[in-house]
């Protein structure tokens, strides 16, 4: 999906849960949309620092939150450290280098199988693959 395109999307949802557009939470959405990246909220704030000075740590934090709260966008704790944030609603799985530490989406099948055990009621599931990334496995 092109970047344009994904921002259109996360804006005609956010529109659609009933949150306000201000300047600082369009200016976080278009940043995170379409950003395959899985950034943690201090990587978007310092991102946006040249455009908006002014904002705060704490209102990337918060716009996080309710992009989280109202499922548009999915908080991750992939690495160690900070949770980084998943723009991507759409079942997938992650692969996480050990190197560098770059997140990858990888598409999920359909015909996938998850398997539980017996009497539990899974909510999700999230797999993750870890290793090198390309980069790291040539070095």
């Amino acid at each position: 999906m092109q970047k344009a395109q994904a921002v259109d999307e996360m804006l005609a949802k956010v529109r659609e849960a009933g949150l306000k557009l201000t300047p600082q939470r369009l200016a976080i959405i278009r940043e995170l949309a379409g950003d395959p990246t899985h950034p943690t909220a201090h990587e978007l704030y310092e991102r946006l620092q040249p455009e908006l000075p002014t904002m705060a740590f704490a209102t990337v934090y918060n716009t996080l939150a309710s992009l989280t709260d109202t499922g548009l966008v999915a908080s991750r704790s992939l690495t160690p450290g900070a949770s980084r944030f998943d723009p991507n609603t759409t079942p997938h799985d992650h692969a996480v280098c050990d190197g560098c530490g770059e997140v990858l989406d990888v598409p999920r099948e359909e015909s996938d199988a998850i398997t539980a055990p017996r009497g539990f009621s899974v909510r999700a599931v999230e797999r993750i693959y870890r290793g090198r990334c390309a980069s790291c496995a040539g070095a």
